[in-house]
This record gives C-alpha cells, sequence and structure tokens, in this order.
C-alpha cells in the first residue's frame, strides 16, 4: 500500500515553515479553515501556497463558527473542559476523520505536523493519540523553536498573519476558548464584539471557557498578556535555510546556504 505524506497546516507560522521544509516529500497540504479566523488568514494561506510551490487544499465543517460548535455540543451545549473544546473536535479533529474515511482508507498515512522544538509534549500526544499513523515533525527534528520559526518566514519576504502583529502568539480563531484571562482581556480590547459574542453564548449555554468564571464577570484587569513574538535579525536565518526562503535571500547574504531536508 502506497504512504501519502499529508501536511496538516493550520496557518500558523510554525506550520507554514514546518510544511515548506518538507515540500520535496509531501502529497497532500491541508487547511482546516474555521469561519472565526482573522480575515487575513485566506491572505496567508494563499501566500504560502505560493511560496510552497504546491496547492492548499481548503477542508471546512458543516458548523459555520465556533460558537455554533459550543452551543450544539451533547445536545446542551458545551464550551471548554476536561474533555477538550467542543470547537476542537466538531471544527477540527471530526473534519480530519471524514477526510481519513473518504481518502485514507487507500493509503498508509504519514501526517507532518508543525509543532516547534517547545512543544515536545503535544508531539507526545499526538503519537499517543493517533498510533495508527506515522507522524513528523519537521521542526522538532531540526530544533527550530517559535522566534527561530518566525525569523525564517521573516526572512521569506511573506508577511505574517494579522493576530501574531496584534500581539497573539498563534493564529487561533478571534475568541479561543481555550486562552486564559490575560488572552480575554486582550481580546475584549482588540475584538469587543467577538468577546461580547462569545460572553453571551456562555450564559445561554449556561458554562464558561474560563474555570469558575464566566467572562461577563472577568475583571478587565486579571491574567497576563503574551509579548509579541519578535524574530531577531540575521542570527539564524542566513545559516543554512535559504532555500526554503524568498528567492532574493541570497542576493541578502551574497552566498548560497544549504538546506538539511527531512
Amino acid at each position: 500500500m502506497k504512504t501519502l505524506n499529508v501536511s496538516w497546516f493550520s496557518a500558523g507560522v510554525s506550520s507554514a515553515v514546518a510544511t515548506k521544509l518538507s515540500v520535496t516529500v509531501l502529497d497532500k497540504i491541508l487547511y482546516t479553515h474555521i469561519d472565526d479566523q482573522h480575515e487575513d488568514t485566506l491572505r496567508f494561506v494563499r501566500e504560502c501556497e505560493e511560496w510552497f510551490g504546491m496547492e492548499v487544499e481548503i477542508l471546512s465543517a458543516e458548523l459555520p463558527s465556533v460558537e455554533a460548535s459550543c452551543r450544539n455540543a451533547g445536545g446542551n451545549g458545551y464550551i471548554n473542559g476536561i474533555a477538550g473544546a467542543s470547537c476542537t473536535k466538531t471544527l477540527k479533529r471530526d473534519v480530519r476523520k471524514k477526510w481519513e474515511r473518504e481518502v485514507g482508507r487507500d493509503f498508509r498515512l504519514c501526517y507532518y505536523w508543525g509543532f516547534d522544538y517547545g512543544e515536545l509534549g503535544r508531539v507526545d500526544r499526538v503519537c499517543q493519540s493517533l498510533p495508527e499513523y506515522n507522524h513528523k515533525f519537521p521542526l522538532v527534528e531540526q530544533k527550530i523553536g517559535k522566534v527561530e520559526a518566525h525569523e525564517i518566514l521573516k526572512a521569506s519576504d511573506i508577511k505574517r498573519p494579522a493576530m501574531y502583529e496584534l500581539g497573539y502568539h498563534n493564529n487561533n480563531c478571534i475568541g479561543c476558548v481555550k486562552g486564559g484571562a490575560g488572552y480575554w482581556n486582550k481580546i475584549r480590547r482588540d475584538f469587543p464584539d467577538a468577546f461580547a459574542k462569545m460572553a453571551a453564548a456562555e450564559r445561554e449555554i449556561g458554562r464558561s471557557c474560563i474555570k469558575s468564571t464566566f467572562l461577563d464577570e472577568l475583571d478587565p484587569n486579571a491574567g497576563r498578556e503574551q509579548q509579541m513574538i519578535m524574530p531577531d535579525c540575521g542570527n539564524f536565518c542566513e545559516i543554512e535555510f535559504s532555500d526554503v526562503l524568498h528567492p532574493r535571500l541570497e542576493e541578502i547574504y551574497q552566498e548560497p546556504v544549504q538546506l538539511r531536508l527531512i
């Protein structure tokens, strides 16, 4: 049986770099779109598609949004808790499983993931939860962390998604139910309509996304904000990554450098 090498592209910076590192061995690049993602996300997907030199196939769930997923979960509504986030299951995991039922039965599947070197715990969880598939982690194999991934993308002349520019560490949905107090207070300031929408949904469902606190009762000063990820200039990308970067990189550094592909 033939192996099908698939990158699950999240439209985040680390995922983009991991996909580019692996593109010569990939058969498919899949991206699952959710309506709650920032409108700039699809711009990033299309620019990455050109960078990859390979089509990015867009999948989506039947439910249109995180709010709809939370309201529909379990018949009585569920947002986030010990069982995980309902939107992760409905809008991402179920979409993947549907694709596997339709396509995966004809192949051995090998998945390429964009976890960076600082996410080894997530690597272990993926391998444990999906033991029936093979898994590759290009950034982990080359010991590339989150900041280094941003450096690579910056040198590639692709503007990172707007959520990063606003100071978020991931290009998640606007109002991720897995975020903490500091995150939600930032959403309150940056996207007040999204904050109000989720706060109203919490009350109607009777469950909150932050433990023991409904959003409409959240202290505006609670929690801590993460600092924006700012790539350093020139301390990483020039070393051995020009083959995955923008063609102008060799003009910048004036000599060819080699990429070690997995």
